[in-house]
């Protein structure tokens, strides 16, 4: 008997590879789930699934992804058990349900929400460091906001596409892509069924020119339509970014312990 498990992953990607395993030695957020989750299947290896793959320094809130243990497990013993061997990893389960049949963590997803921070001060940051882009030269939020309206709706997002994206095509949907300011910090929210490689960090870097009035805000519309991604600005650094949702038809965790 094995017992498949949908996990809510919390977790601070400041000092990981990233998601996924990587040979070289330095630790991923897989290698800390995988590895607890080993500890309960009596050192088998117990592989994972999750909703999408972080980068190197990015954060997630809300990351989705599934185990399938052997035995009999209730949720909530797994959470705790999870959480007990990932000490003292900055590695959390927030919640734990059991998996609907034939349900995948990222194949079965409709959408997913990603937050970009930047601290827009003077002085470097203190407590949230690794977690925001600092720049120091103000920036007109409003003036990015209105520039990142012209990237809502179906395009070829190759301008805002990593050169090793793996993704068969450019064509995404961006269903929101809000800016922000609240006080000394500016928050940018996008929200898409799926999103292209460093999609988001480079649609940041990209309005962050336009807040600092370096582009005017009908050069972002313009980037996009080169289908260049040397037309467009450069990538944001990952600190700022956390995921922090992914949408299903069926929520797996509603009636999560």
């Amino acid at each position: 008997m094995t017992t498949r498990l949908a996990l809510l992953l919390e977790y601070d990607g400041s000092n990981y590879v990233g998601w996924q395993h990587q040979s070289g030695g330095r630790l991923a957020v897989q290698d800390v789930l995988e590895g607890a989750a080993a500890k309960l299947a009596g050192g088998a290896p117990v592989p994972s699934t999750i909703a999408g793959r972080t980068d190197a320094g990015v954060h997630a809130e809300a990351q989705v992804a599934m185990l399938e243990l052997p035995g009999d497990w209730r949720p909530e013993k797994v959470r705790d058990a999870l959480n007990f061997h990932m000490k003292p990893h900055r590695v959390v389960v927030l919640r734990a349900a059991f998996a609907p049949d034939g349900w995948n963590p990222r194949f079965s997803a409709i959408g997913r929400a990603y937050r970009y921070r930047i601290m827009n001060r003077r002085a470097r940051p203190a407590l949230l460091l690794n977690r925001v882009w600092h720049v120091d030269q103000p920036l007109d939020a409003a003036a990015m906001h209105r520039a990142a309206q012209s990237l809502l709706g179906r395009h070829d997002f190759t301008s805002f596409r990593a050169a090793a994206c793996q993704a068969k095509s450019p064509l995404r949907t961006l269903d929101r892509l809000d800016v922000a300011r609240l006080g000394e910090m500016i928050e940018i929210v996008a929200e898409a069924r799926s999103f292209l490689h460093h999609q988001v960090r480079n649609m940041v870097g990209t309005l962050k020119l336009v807040g600092e009035g370096r582009w005017p805000e009908d050069a972002v519309a313009a980037a996009l339509a080169a289908r260049d991604r040397s037309a467009a600005g450069p990538t944001a650094p990952p600190q700022g970014l956390a995921l922090t949702g992914v949408r299903y038809p069926e929520d797996p965790f509603a009636i999560a312990g």
